[in-house]
């Protein structure tokens, strides 16, 4: 429609300054005549412009449901067909008790993994339609995080060691525990997901003076590309590198741990030097969430009555 009365515009132009050629001999007293054509002309503009940015965003937007989709194809064709082949095993005679437990326990991890997929599919969901209240409770942060670090390595059958916790022990935190383990569990899961053996993951708790908590999960994988460092919190989007396409992902969970950062009052943070380079997610709370006890100093505590 915007080219079509381009078109028009520029032959009704042509057509006026045909059939006026006295009035734009004398263009002095006739300045509304080219007034209107520069309005006219940058109303045309302004229209293509706009079609084109809405345009550019919506092929980008196809883009990425159509990559979305293969990957939920892929996430959801993998652990079914791993399914299908235990029950066949499973159906044969003279298999051993310990190969039957080991089937089991495969089947079992193939049914954490959809369950954990679908969780992110409900959430994102959640999440974009604005449906974030939580209940708010204290709580101990190293807790928290250990039982992250147990569920991801489970996850991915490998052992502890890979990953080390630095959190004071007395860190007690006033927010949601649910949603920060979550954030949690999905940022070292990306950590291992995104490193090659042998891993090195790192998560460190702080608090700065301002009593504002930091938390940050650390890799040694392949990194991210400075263009895409914001990106990466978009719905869908993945990085283009040959890198991510192989490993496992929707582009889902850090859409999913930033919105769920911004409903605790905090702020995520992507750092990269570059593609093999790693990676460092750093989650920022406010001070609201530290609870009193771990805020209060020593002479505070000293000070207090008994």
């Amino acid at each position: 429609m915007a080219v079509a009365l381009s078109v028009a515009l520029l032959v009704g132009w042509i057509l006026v300054i045909y059939r006026n050629q006295v009035l734009t001999r004398s263009w002095e007293g006739n300045a509304w005549l080219m007034i209107a054509g520069i309005i006219s002309f940058v109303t045309i503009m302004t229209v293509l412009v706009l079609f084109s940015v809405f345009l550019a965003r919506e092929i980008r937007e196809v883009r990425r449901q159509t990559s979305f989709i293969d990957s939920v194809t892929h996430e959801l064709r993998s652990p079914l067909a791993s399914l299908r082949l235990c029950l066949e095993t499973q159906a044969r005679e003279g298999l051993q008790p310990a190969q039957r437990q080991r089937l089991r326990e495969m089947m079992l991890d193939d049914i954490e993994r959809l369950s954990a997929f679908v969780d992110d599919i409900l959430e994102s969901n959640r999440l974009a339609h604005g449906q974030d209240a939580r209940p708010i409770e204290a709580f101990e942060l190293e807790a928290l995080v250990q039982r992250s670090v147990a569920t991801v390595t489970k996850r991915h059958h490998i052992e502890q060691e890979p990953i080390t916790v630095e959190v004071p022990q007395d860190m007690v935190l006033h927010t949601d525990p649910v949603a920060l383990e979550l954030v949690l569990r999905n940022l070292l899961d990306n950590a291992v997901k995104y490193s090659d053996p042998p891993r090195a993951v790192r998560l460190r708790a702080t608090v700065d003076s301002r009593h504002t908590v930091s938390i940050e999960v650390e890799d040694d994988g392949v990194g991210i590309p400075k263009a895409d460092l914001k990106r990466v919190f978009e719905r869908f989007y993945r990085v283009d590198d040959e890198a991510v396409r192989t490993r496992r992902g929707t582009g889902l969970g850090l859409f999913v741990v930033a919105s769920l950062v911004r409903g605790l009052g905090g702020r995520l943070r992507a750092h990269s030097p570059g593609p093999g380079k790693g990676t460092c997610m750093v989650v920022t709370l406010p001070s609201r969430v530290l609870h009193s006890r771990t805020a209060r100093s020593p002479s505070t505590a000293e000070d207090a009555p008994t």
